[in-house]
């Protein structure tokens, strides 16, 4: 037997191929950071039953996302917050990021960690034009350092692939969270 009688008797979670289009944008719509035009494409092109599952509904946003021009893509790395940067400190992060951010430790760096941290998102910036995207979850500090120190020497071309991957591997385990 599993379950308590409360858990057998709450009502099931909604359905998101039963959701109105307002509800799966608010809903989902923070699935890509700042992106809910990729939500609102889902729903449009219709959320059948595969997008009941954290996998079907990631596989039709991520579809989504690939199959936009570069620049909306671009648009979606750039909605992306430094890692331990200015928005963590001054706690203007989305409640997601905050969350991603503060499990890998990032609001717990020494000052010399914070410090390195800085150096790298300004080169990284500097070098390809949007943040440093890593999903951090289960992640440690030396982990992303080390990581981040590896990407700054990429291409341009394959930090921007690098970059998107990273955005889908985010987006996966936001749903993944949604759905348990």
């Amino acid at each position: 037997m599993t379950g308590s009688k409360k858990d057998r008797n709450a009502a099931p979670p909604e359905r998101p191929s039963r959701m109105d289009r307002d509800s799966f944008v608010a809903k989902f719509g923070g699935v890509f950071e700042h992106s809910p035009w990729i939500a609102e494409q889902v729903w449009d092109d219709g959320a059948g039953d595969e997008t009941d599952c954290a996998a079907g509904l990631h596989v039709r946003m991520c579809a989504v996302f690939r199959a936009a021009p570069r620049e909306r893509r671009l648009a979606v790395l750039l909605a992306h917050p430094d890692l331990a940067g200015r928005l963590a400190v001054a706690g203007a992060l989305t409640a997601e990021s905050t969350a991603e951010q503060s499990s890998a430790g990032l609001d717990r760096c020494t000052a010399a960690e914070f410090a390195r941290f800085q150096e790298l998102n300004a080169a990284y910036v500097a070098r390809f034009s949007f943040p440093f995207i890593m999903a951090v979850k289960g992640r440690t500090r030396t982990e992303i350092l080390d990581a981040f120190e590896r990407r700054v020497l990429n291409t341009p071309g394959a930090e921007f692939t690098a970059a998107t991957d990273q955005v889908e591997r985010i987006a996966r385990l936001r749903l993944d969270a949604m759905f348990d």
